[in-house]
């Protein structure tokens, strides 16, 4: 039901945000239109009022009936670059005054160096000459870039703001998309830890009940017995309070990693010696090849110890019946590589992405008795980067997974 109002959500805000830009560019369209017809009235007044000038000068006037000379062109200029600046309108112009007559008999007087078309705005001259069919034009050769100038600070503030209001919608949109997400991993983990606590918590109130009910004064091995489970329930209660909180404190930098010194070969025969018991209880093979000569560098034994203890682990989980583990190290310039592999089942490519995320948790099909909160990769990446190495994946769904560690070595081995 929250998916789905999530999704709506979503999906009426990208509608809403496009009806937005929509009306914002037919906005942008339709003030462009009104200032062209702006732009054409102005010209069309700056037309009008120098003809009623010429019409007024009656000794111009005169001098057009017998024709149109460089003194009468001189004074429409004139009259074109007073009105021009009376109403605003700066920008480059030029004018012709045209006798129409049959086209072999016609004589055009103009001052036009445009060779392009421009906008032309035409004025009829009865007021001005006598004879019928002289018209004064008024070309304007850079109409759209005056437009495009006025409208410019308008413009950009729109494109500016559209594209801000894209950026934050699409940041929401991958905030909500990410707490969703963590949400639900949240809850899945809460879940798995419920179940987790749970399993012990009764385990040790069982046993306590037993030893209140029945009398145990004179039977020792039934009072070890029971002590042994509460103690061993309580271990793994506090185990697994110790990694949920040393992830967290991890993350915010309150676990010191304490370097020195160390060999990896050590390391690793350190894990496998304390995961002894659970790869005999499983009857699991581990096949070791250590081919690596530098092995020594610099870091905290216990956190890469835990590292490689938990990837071992995990081979062991998520095997089906009895685990058979490969584990090989190589050099790599100044590296060391340390591969752990195994023949489990594997991890499908959609998952592959999110294993290392912290809570996330790996959906294991008929594999039931895999218990954990979701932490472990989340925590051998982050000991690992803290160490300034990398961890990567290879996996193939029922064919096993190979986790490829990679760690700086001292430069001074030889």
């Amino acid at each position: 039901m929250e998916i789905t109002r999530t999704n709506l959500y979503i999906l009426i805000s990208s509608l809403a945000l496009c009806i937005v830009l929509i009306i914002q560019v037919n906005w942008l369209i339709e003030t462009a239109k009104i200032k062209e017809a702006l732009f054409n009235e102005k010209a069309n007044i700056v037309l009008a009022r120098t003809s009623d000038a010429l019409a007024a000068d009656t000794a111009t006037c005169q001098k057009m009936e017998a024709g149109v000379g460089a003194e009468e062109i001189h004074k429409i200029d004139s009259l074109f670059k007073y009105y021009m600046k009376f109403y605003d309108f700066t920008m480059q112009y030029s004018l012709e005054v045209m006798e129409k007559k049959p086209f072999s008999q016609s004589n055009t007087y103009n001052f036009n160096p445009y060779p392009n078309e421009p906008a032309c705005f035409a004025h009829n001259l009865e007021d001005v000459v006598r004879r019928n069919g002289w018209e004064l034009k008024l070309l304007l050769p850079e109409k759209k870039q005056f437009i495009y100038e006025e409208m410019g600070p308008m413009f950009l503030t729109s494109i500016i703001l559209l594209l801000i209001v894209l950026l934050l919608f699409w940041k929401t949109l991958k905030s909500l998309i990410s707490e969703k997400k963590l949400s639900e991993h949240t809850n899945d983990f809460l879940n798995n830890m419920t179940h987790e606590f749970k399993t012990p918590i009764t385990n040790i109130a069982l046993a306590g009940k037993i030893m209140m009910k029945e009398d145990f004064v004179n039977q020792k091995e039934k009072v070890r017995h029971y002590s042994e489970i509460i103690l061993e329930e309580n271990d793994k209660l506090r185990l697994q309070v110790e990694q949920v909180l040393s992830l967290a404190a991890l993350e915010r930098g309150e676990i010191p990693i304490h370097k020195t010194e160390l060999d990896m070969h050590q390391i690793i025969s350190d894990a496998i010696k304390s995961l002894k018991i659970q790869i005999e209880d499983k009857e699991g093979i581990i096949q070791m090849q250590l081919d690596a000569r530098k092995v020594r560098l610099k870091g905290d034994k216990t956190h890469l110890t835990h590292a490689i203890c938990n990837l071992i682990d995990n081979a062991l989980k998520y095997s089906n019946g009895c685990p058979n583990i490969h584990l090989q190290t190589s050099n790599h310039e100044h590296n060391i590589v340390i591969t752990i592999s195994d023949l489990g089942i594997g991890i499908e490519k959609e998952f592959q992405k999110k294993v290392f995320d912290k809570y996330f948790r790996v959906p294991t099909g008929n594999v039931h008795n895999v218990q954990g909160f979701g932490l472990g990769l989340a925590y051998i990446k982050k000991i690992i980067e803290l160490h300034g190495g990398t961890i990567a994946l290879q996996s193939e769904k029922n064919n096993g997974s190979k986790f490829i560690i990679t760690l700086k070595t001292d430069e001074n081995e030889v």
